[in-house]
């Protein structure tokens, strides 16, 4: 009888790794990512590249495209050895766990900065009379639209079974629908 073949301990390492997103001291972005990478990290700020005006000259320079963010791809293990990175202020949590950016995300962040200069962000907004589908928790699935923004929680209109249901439910657990 053969003996079962174990995994490799270096490629399971490989195959758990995600994509996390690092929040950072302000303006330490490029700082950190270095700093990351010289330890081995797989890292990824996103620079946006910028022209500015000095009195005497343009020039093109590079921005981090998320303000106090950085990308690390880790394995559970290394986690600890990101946290202890000076400017490193936490990891970015979603649900109460770190947030993993799917490996897609990241590629299409680097695509489209390698195409593009002179990105700019902006946060999504949520208005009233958007249409929404919620995307966790007990009404996962159902579509909606939006009464009253209220900070974090939306007000929701559900109509499902031929009854109007009202729901207030948390920004991070919605996603708006394309018109």
């Amino acid at each position: 009888m053969t003996e079962r073949a174990k995994p490799c301990p270096i490629i399971q390492t490989m195959s758990n790794r995600k994509w996390l997103a690092v929040y950072t001291k302000p303006r330490w972005e490029k700082k950190i990512d270095r700093v990351l990478i010289e330890a081995g990290i797989e890292s990824y700020c996103p620079l946006n590249k910028v022209h500015r005006r000095w009195s005497d000259r343009m020039k093109l320079v590079e921005e981090p495209l998320f303000k106090s963010y950085v990308f690390v791809h880790i394995n559970s293990q290394e986690e600890k050895k990101v946290r202890e990175v000076h400017g490193v202020l936490n990891f970015v949590y979603w649900l109460g766990k770190p947030a993993v950016i799917k490996q897609k995300e990241i590629e299409r962040i680097k695509r489209f900065l390698n195409d593009y200069n002179n990105v700019s962000t902006e946060p999504l907004t949520i208005k009233p009379q958007d249409k929404v589908v919620v995307t966790s928790g007990a009404l996962m699935e159902q579509r909606g639209k939006v009464i009253r923004n209220l900070g974090n929680r939306i007000e929701l209109e559900i109509t499902s079974l031929g009854y109007k249901l009202i729901a207030f439910v948390d920004k991070h657990k919605i996603a708006v629908l394309p018109k």
